[in-house]
């Protein structure tokens, strides 16, 4: 029996090294500063200042970890070597571009995160060769617009998240191809409008999240041709009635999200198509205020009163008015005049118009009641006009609108009329103009403003005064000033703050005192100032309320042992990465923690950082904090360098008796969901 079977033993023995010879020899290749797992296909080149993908990688790599890197842009088939990739992650990458054809050759890639990058815009086939992907996370990137046909090669997406994008619309069929899709996250971007047919084509869609936009009215034509949703979210958007134009047709619908948002009134079949609705939530909603019930009364008089025609007659048919060079929609009922050279305001717009669209033209002067008629307008569009100047009573007669957009002008003040006759106007842009500092006198002809954006003009600081007629302010944006002071009391009017940007100025303190009767501040950052230190106590003020604050990028080289007190288990994330850093008290008070990035600091792995580690080792979180000295230890992460505190006095003593007061929660941001 022995001579039969030797050959057969003998050529398994020689078989077998050559089955492995593949993940072998690729093992060989892997890049020196990444970490290469071999039994399980797993390689890391985190946090590495790369610029490029390395061409080194093993080909058998199922899971490609490219996080907190340089590459700014994704070149075409820059992953073409890795034809086995499953899951490939690219957060906080900066990317600015991704190429077309990009990812061509992953056909097996189930998991892609774009999230927390630079994208502005996706070309049209961007995302090829993704036959497989089922979900795809391009969260926090600056996405402003959505062209038909960039999701049309991924069939097999379950999940797409667009959060916390720029989104302003949504054009019809964007998201033609997506034939599996269950998830559409959308929430916390700024859409105002969405085409009666924007989520066609979406037949398996189950939730549909369009939280914390800018819909000032239900977009009822639209939603409606997602009629396979089970569970839709409109909270925290200034919708404020909900009637028969705006019904609902989701006969699967029982889940319906409406919390936080202005309605003050229902229609009686707003959901009367909607039979198997199990859930309403309306919490939160702002109740009409005084002279609500005169308003509506107004309003029906107007009503009953003959109106004058919309449509001129022509050739025997109705033709709509439009000024000439100009696009009128009857609907939605939409006017764009958008880069037509136009020198001055046109009129003649349709007396229905509700969105007004003058982008790109060159109005060095909006003119007194430059908008006759258009008593139904809720967004107007002005942005890179060239406008110098708004004149008094420029929005005269606009009672209705409540977007408007000035930004990428020439403004460098606003008198205290030039805003008056828009008495609802909730959200105002003022970004990257040239104002030397807030323009508080105007802001009291908006009892009801909810955003103010000033990111990117020449803002010195903040005094008292500057907000006073802003008093039911949500939202304030002042990236990227030169704000080297903000006064005590100059944030006092605006008691309902729940965020306030201060990243990109030239703050060396935080300004502890100005934040005192914010109660209800969610959110602050202060990234990108020379704050250098922190003290003891700093966010005391606002320590009730605060859920995540943005320190990264300010030069930090010292924080004090009590400098986060207070904020305890509210705060959800804490960003610290790009400072200085060579030392950190452990915070194990901060038990809410859902994200803290740590990334980027030099931090010296001594002794003095014993407390440090032990309070990350307890954590189920990536935290991204690296060793930069001694040199024994350089680039090995604070949580797990263990040989390097072994050698601290009381060690071993230390490590038995000691116990984090409690563990965070593992985080819940759907772009980690899977890793």
């Amino acid at each position: 029996m022995e001579g039969p079977q030797s050959p057969t033993l003998f050529s398994l023995v020689m078989l077998f090294p050559l089955l492995l010879s593949p993940w072998h020899t690729a093992a060989q290749r892997c890049p020196w500063i990444c970490t290469c797992d071999n039994s399980r296909w797993h390689v890391a080149c985190r946090d590495q200042n790369l610029t490029e993908v390395p061409d080194t990688i093993p080909e058998l790599t199922q899971r490609l970890d490219l996080q907190d890197n340089v590459l700014k842009v994704i070149p075409p088939a820059a992953f073409q070597a890795l034809p086995h990739l499953t899951h490939l992650d690219l957060r906080r990458c900066q990317v600015e571009q991704v190429a077309e054809g990009a990812f061509r050759g992953l056909g097996r890639l189930l998991f892609l995160n774009l999230a927390s990058n630079h994208l502005r815009a996706l070309p049209q086939e961007a995302l090829d060769g993704l036959g497989s992907l089922q979900r795809l996370e391009l969260e926090g990137n600056l996405l402003e617009e959505l062209r038909p046909g960039t999701f049309g090669a991924l069939g097999a997406l379950s999940t797409l998240n667009l959060a916390h994008n720029a989104l302003v619309y949504l054009p019809a069929m964007a998201f033609q191809g997506l034939l599996r899709a269950r998830w559409l996250q959308l929430s916390h971007n700024a859409l105002s409008v969405l085409a009666p047919e924007a989520l066609a084509g979406l037949p398996a869609l189950r939730r549909l999240s369009l939280h914390h936009n800018e819909l000032q009215a239900l977009p009822g034509p639209a939603l409606s041709q997602a009629r396979g949703l089970v569970r839709l979210e409109l909270g925290h958007n200034p919708l404020t009635y909900a009637g028969e134009e705006d019904e609902l047709a989701l006969p699967g619908l029982r889940e319906l999200l409406l919390d936080h948002a202005a309605l003050q009134a229902l229609g009686p079949r707003a959901f009367a198509r909607c039979p198997r609705l199990y859930t309403l939530d309306l919490r939160g909603l702002r109740c009409a205020g005084p002279g609500a019930q005169e308003e509506e009364e107004e309003e029906e008089e107007q009503a009953a009163q003959p109106r004058a025609p919309t449509r001129a007659p022509q050739d025997g048919e109705g033709a709509q008015p439009c000024p000439p060079t100009c696009a009128c929609a009857l609907t939605p009922p939409h006017s764009t005049c958008e880069a037509r050279g136009l020198e001055a305001v046109p009129r003649g717009f349709p007396n229905d118009t509700q969105l007004l669209d003058l982008r790109g033209n060159r109005f060095s002067v909006v003119p007194r009641a430059a908008f006759p008629g258009l008593g139904h307008l809720v967004s107007l569009y002005l942005q890179r006009c060239h406008i110098a100047e708004l004149e008094g009573g420029a929005l005269a007669g606009l009672g209705r609108l409540v977007y408007l957009y000035l930004s990428d002008n020439q403004l460098s003040g606003l008198s205290a009329s030039a805003l008056e006759g828009a008495p609802r106007l909730g959200y105002l842009y003022l970004e990257r103009n040239r104002f030397v500092q807030v323009p508080g006198v105007a802001l009291g002809a908006l009892p009801g403003l909810v955003s103010l954006h000033l990111q990117d003009n020449a803002v010195e600081r903040l005094a008292p005064g500057d907000l006073a007629g802003a008093r039911a302010l949500r939202w304030l944006h002042l990236s990227g000033n030169h704000i080297t002071h903000v006064s005590l009391g100059a944030l006092g009017p605006v008691r309902e703050l729940e965020k306030l940007h201060l990243d990109g100025n030239q703050l060396r303190e935080v300004p502890t005192g100005a934040l005192a009767g914010l109660p209800s501040l969610v959110e602050l950052r202060l990234a990108g100032n020379p704050l250098r230190t922190l003290h003891d106590g700093v966010f005391q003020t606002v320590a009730r309320s605060l859920q995540h604050l943005f320190l990264n990028g300010s030069r930090l080289e010292q924080v004090s042992p009590h400098a986060f007190e207070g904020l305890g288990p509210r705060l959800q994330s804490l960003h610290l990465q790009e400072n200085q850093l060579q030392s950190l008290p452990a915070l194990p008070s901060l038990t809410g923690l859902e994200h803290i990035d740590l990334s980027g600091n030099p931090f010296r792995c001594d002794c003095q950082l014993l407390p440090l580690h032990r309070w990350l080792a307890g954590m189920n979180l990536w935290v991204g904090a690296t060793c930069a000295v001694p040199p024994s230890a350089r680039g090995q992460r604070v949580k797990a360098a263990v040989a390097t505190f072994e050698a601290c006095p009381g060690w071993t003593a230390r490590k038995a008796k000691w116990m984090p007061a409690r563990r965070p929660r593992a985080s819940r941001a759907p772009s980690n969901e899977g890793h």
